[in-house]
C-alpha cells in the first residue's frame, strides 16, 4: 500500500472515497464545512437528525453523485470533542480503513488528522492517522489456507497538509507513522502466530532477518552459552522444555556520546505454569506471553529503518515454559548472572526470572537506561482492566518520558507506586530474595522484583498483561494480538535521540 501526502483540499481529491471526522453532537466544521457545502449541507443535515452521532470509530458512508471527485464520503466519529484527541483520530482512521476495504475501495484519502482541537501539534495528528490506517488494515490470518478476502488498499492519500515537502515535519512525521504501523503489525503477527511455529529459535531468525534488513548487529546465545554466562534463572525456567532457550541481542549503533538505552522484551513462547500447572482455560492465548519480546523486536526493525543516531540494544530472553522431569521446581534456589540467589516459590512466575538475567545482561552490556516490557502479571489485568498499562520505574524522568511516548504513541499507562515497604515482601529466609511477594500488590512486587537486577541503571518496566491482547474484534482492531509497546518504545526511542532525556 503507498501512502501519499498532498497539500489539496478536501474537496478536491479523487478516489473512492474520502475520510471526514465528526464530533459527538457537532456539525462539520473547517475543511470538513467544505464538503459538507459541497453536499448541499447533507452531513450537517444528519447529524441534526441522528443519523450522524458522531460517536468514536462510527463510520457513515454517503455517496456524493458527482458532486465531489470522489465517489465517496465516510464521515468517521470522533467521539467527546477534547478527549483523548489522538487516541480518538488513530482509532478513527483504523475504523475507517478497514471499513472501506472491506467494501470495496481501493483508493482513499483522509482528512482526519484537520479535525483535531487546538494545541495538538499537526505532525502528531498526521502520524496518529497514519499509524491506526495501518493497525486497522491488519488482518491477522496468517493461518488460514481459503481465503475469500477483499483486496488491500492500493493507496491512502494524507490530505490538506501544509506542504508535500519531504523534509517538512508533517510529512516526515507522516512516514515515521508509516513504519511504526506497520512494526506494530509486525509484532502482532509474532505474537498471533501459533507456539509451535513461534519457538525461541524461530525469534532468534526472525531477528536476524531484522539485522540483516536493517543492518543491526546480532546475536542469538544458545544454551550452552546462557550457562556459561552464569544466567541461572532462565536456563531453569527453560529445563522443562525440549526447545532450546535463546537469548537474542540486537545493537542499533548510534552516537558514543550519547545515552545507550536498552530496550528488553520477555520472550515466553509459550506459558503453560510449569509445574505450577495453570488451569486449561488459562492456558489458552498463552502464545501471546512473548509480546513484550514481539515490541522490542519490532520497535528495532523501526529504529534500523528510521537509522536513529541513537545507541539502541534490544535484548529478548526466549523461552517455553513447560512441565518435566527436568522442570525447575517450588524451593528450588537458583543464581542469576549477577550472582543474586533466588528462592522459586511459584514455577508460573518465571517470566520476572528471565527478565532478571536479560535486565542484568543490559547493564553488562554498558546500557544508561533500560526500559523492560512485559506481559509479566495477572495482577496488572485486576488493577488497571485492558485499557491500561502499568509502569513503575528507578528514575522519574525516565518514567515520565515513557508514559510521555506512551501517551502520543496511543497506548495508555499509569504509573504504580515502588515504596520501598513493598521490598519486604520478596524476603526469604534461604535466598537473596523469592520470586512471589504473595496476593497483596502482585504488579508492584513483581516490580520490585525485577528492580533488583538493574543496579543504579536508569530503569522502567511496562507490565502490558492487560493491553497485550484483545479479546474481541473492535472497529480499530481485530481480535488477538495488539503489539502494545512497539511505538512507545519507537516514540521514546526518537525522544532520546533528539536529546530529551
Amino acid at each position: 500500500m503507498e501512502i501519499r501526502f498532498s497539500a489539496g483540499s478536501l474537496r478536491d481529491c479523487e478516489g473512492d472515497a474520502l475520510v471526514i471526522g465528526c464530533f459527538e453532537g457537532a456539525r462539520p466544521e473547517g475543511p470538513a464545512a467544505e464538503v459538507d457545502r459541497a453536499l448541499d449541507g447533507l452531513i450537517e443535515s444528519l447529524v441534526e437528525s441522528g443519523e450522524i452521532r458522531g460517536k468514536q470509530s462510527e463510520i457513515t458512508v454517503l455517496h456524493t453523485g458527482d458532486r465531489l471527485p470522489c465517489a465517496r464520503v465516510a464521515v468517521a466519529g470522533l467521539g467527546e470533542a477534547g478527549r483523548d484527541p489522538l487516541l480518538s483520530v488513530r482509532r478513527a482512521s483504523g475504523a475507517a480503513a478497514r471499513y472501506l476495504r472491506d467494501r470495496g475501495c481501493r483508493r482513499i484519502a483522509t482528512g482526519l488528522h484537520l479535525g483535531t482541537p487546538p494545541g495538538v501539534r499537526p505532525e502528531h495528528s498526521v502520524r496518529a492517522a497514519v499509524e491506526g490506517a495501518y493497525t486497522g488494515l491488519y488482518r491477522g490470518e496468517e493461518c488460514k489456507t481459503k481465503r475469500d478476502l477483499p483486496d488491500e488498499l492500493d493507496e491512502i492519500a494524507v490530505v490538506g497538509l501544509p506542504s508535500e515537502d519531504r523534509d517538512d515535519p508533517v510529512v516526515v512525521a507522516g512516514r515515521a507513522g508509516q513504519v511504526s504501523g506497520e512494526a506494530t503489525n509486525y509484532a502482532r503477527r509474532l505474537i498471533n502466530l501459533p507456539p509451535n511455529e513461534i519457538t525461541p529459535s524461530r525469534l532468534a531468525r526472525e531477528a536476524a532477518e531484522i539485522a540483516a534488513a536493517g543492518g543491526l548487529e546480532v546475536e542469538a546465545l544458545g544454551p550452552e552459552q546462557i550457562g556459561e554466562l552464569g544466567m541461572g534463572a532462565l536456563s531453569a525456567v527453560a529445563r522443562g522444555s525440549e526447545e532450546p532457550a535463546r537469548l537474542i541481542v540486537l545493537r542499533h549503533r548510534g552516537r558514543a556520546d550519547g545515552p545507550r538505552i536498552a530496550l528488553v522484551g520477555k520472550g515466553l513462547t509459550f506459558d503453560s505454569g510449569g509445574l505450577s500447572l495453570k488451569p486449561s482455560d488459562r492456558m489458552t492465548a498463552m502464545k501471546q506471553d512473548m509480546a513484550g519480546g514481539a515490541a522490542v523486536l519490532a520497535a528495532m526493525r523501526a529504529l534500523a529503518e528510521m537509522d536513529l543516531n541513537l545507541d539502541v540494544t534490544g535484548v529478548v530472553p526466549a523461552t517455553e515454559n513447560l512441565p518435566s522431569g527436568r522442570a525447575y521446581k517450588p524451593d528450588d534456589v537458583v543464581k542469576a548472572f549477577d550472582g543474586k540467589t533466588i528462592e522459586i516459590v511459584n514455577t508460573d512466575a518465571e517470566g520476572r526470572l528471565i527478565l532478571a538475567d536479560a535486565l542484568a545482561y543490559a547493564c553488562h552490556l554498558g546500557a544508561t537506561h533500560i526500559v523492560d516490557v512485559a506481559t509479566l502479571t495477572g495482577a496488572c489485568v485486576i488493577a488497571l482492566g485492558h485499557a491500561t498499562s502499568g509502569v513503575m520505574g528507578s528514575d522519574p524522568a525516565l518514567v515520565e518520558a515513557v508514559i510521555d511516548a506512551g501517551e502520543r504513541a496511543g497506548e495508555r499507562m499509569w504509573r504504580l507506586p515502588l515504596f520501598p515497604e513493598y521490598r519486604s515482601q520478596l524476603d526469604s529466609k534461604v535466598a537473596d530474595i523469592k520470586n512471589v511477594g504473595g496476593r497483596p500488590a502482585g504488579t508492584i512486587t513483581a516490580g520490585w522484583f525485577l528492580r533488583e537486577f538493574v543496579g543504579e541503571t536508569a530503569w522502567v518496566h511496562i507490565d502490558i498483561a492487560g493491553t497485550a491482547w484483545s479479546e474481541k474484534d473492535e472497529p480499530h482492531q481485530i481480535e488477538g494480538g495488539t503489539g502494545v509497546g512497539t511505538r512507545t518504545l519507537i516514540a521514546l526511542a526518537e525522544r532520546m535521540a533528539g536529546g530529551e532525556a
